[in-house]
């Protein structure tokens, strides 16, 4: 009896470590397919677990990358349109900080706050050297008569609160080129962009942060201070 419950015990053992050493050798030669690259039919997935064999080649807008135009140098400048009709070049608001923002007059929230904020900032500064340029992202929509609308409804002060608004793929650069922001048909960042009376990008603050919006508080009032210093 002893006896043939040892040799079963043994069996066991016996199976146990023929699986574990197939197993590995399995893994191993697994490894090694996947090393000269995936098999036919197997599935592809990047860190972010998606699934390149699903990406539609004859989608050119999601395969290929895209450029600027090879006729046109890096975006340093731009010019847009006003809510009053009038073109504004961003040669226009140097000489005094500038606060630039992107959004769309159909956002039912995150804009809403965005812009109560600057009305916030608004009224801190209000007649003070400062401005606010609210660029669109939704320009089809964002006429100068619906932005005239719009605006009206923050109390936006004509001259020291802008709303631009002009051609989707010309704002695309101006967000990416001119302020280093991804911007695309109603998308934006959560980011206030500072530019200083020079013209200069002097930081981005992202305005849902409170001690990040008591900073930019605190910039532009230091610029305001430091360009009435050099006036007098």
């Amino acid at each position: 009896m002893k006896k043939s419950i040892m040799r079963t015990t043994i069996h066991i053992i016996l199976i146990l470590i023929t699986g574990l050493v197939l197993g590995l050798g399995m893994r191993q030669i697994r490894k090694s397919e996947r090393a000269d690259g995936p098999g036919p039919g197997e599935e592809v997935f990047t860190d972010a677990g998606v699934d390149v064999d699903a990406v539609d080649p004859s989608n050119v807008e999601n395969v290929m990358p895209s450029h600027p135009p090879e006729d046109e140098a890096w975006l340093s400048k731009f010019e847009l349109t006003e809510r009053s009709g009038k073109k504004i070049a961003s040669d226009d608001l140097k000489g005094q900080p500038y606060v630039v923002s992107f959004f769309f007059s159909t956002c039912p929230s995150i804009c809403v706050t965005q812009n109560q904020k600057l009305k916030e900032l608004q009224d801190e500064f209000e007649g003070q050297g400062v401005r606010f340029v609210a660029i669109s992202v939704d320009p089809e929509t964002d006429t100068p008569e619906i932005l005239r609308e719009y605006a009206a409804r923050f109390g936006a002060d004509s001259d020291q609160w802008l709303f631009m608004t002009g051609d989707l793929g010309y704002i695309r650069r101006v967000g990416s080129e001119v302020f280093r922001m991804p911007v695309d048909k109603q998308f934006h960042t959560e980011r206030f962009v500072l530019v200083d009376p020079e013209g200069e990008i002097e930081g981005f603050y992202n305005w849902p942060e409170k001690a990040q919006f008591k900073k930019l508080k605190e910039k532009i009032q230091a610029m305001i201070s430091s360009s009435e210093q050099k006036a007098s």
